[in-house]
């Protein structure tokens, strides 16, 4: 589980958007659902990722954000010495939605369908 502080000290000022995407960007990727959203290529990289807010909405205790998350994958070959494919890397998007809780700051990401 992940914890967005910053986030929620920052809730409804001007600058919450922005420390969000911050926040979000900090996060360990393996702590998002990118493997699960790759569309073209079928192994995420180590590359860092971009997050873009779409929307923000608060519903019964929680801070509810969906945003669009910016990585790249790669098609992983047999990684043998003569290997003729080469590594190229895809970009990918997927949608996530995350509830931070209002009260402790935890908060639970959830791949969302594009």
């Amino acid at each position: 589980m992940s914890q967005f502080p910053l986030s929620l000290r920052a809730w409804k000022t001007p600058a919450f958007q922005q420390v969000l995407k911050q926040e979000i960007e900090q996060l360990d990727a393996e702590n998002l659902p990118l493997q699960q959203g790759l569309s073209s290529s079928s192994y995420v990289t180590d590359r860092p990722f971009q997050a873009m807010i779409i929307s923000v909405n608060e519903e019964a205790g929680l801070i509810r954000a969906k945003a669009g998350i910016f990585y790249t994958g790669i098609i992983a070959g047999c990684s043998c010495a003569d290997d003729p494919t080469p590594i190229d890397e895809q970009t990918e998007y997927c949608v996530v939605r995350f509830d931070i809780d209002r009260t402790t700051a935890d908060a639970t990401v959830t791949l969302l369908d594009t």
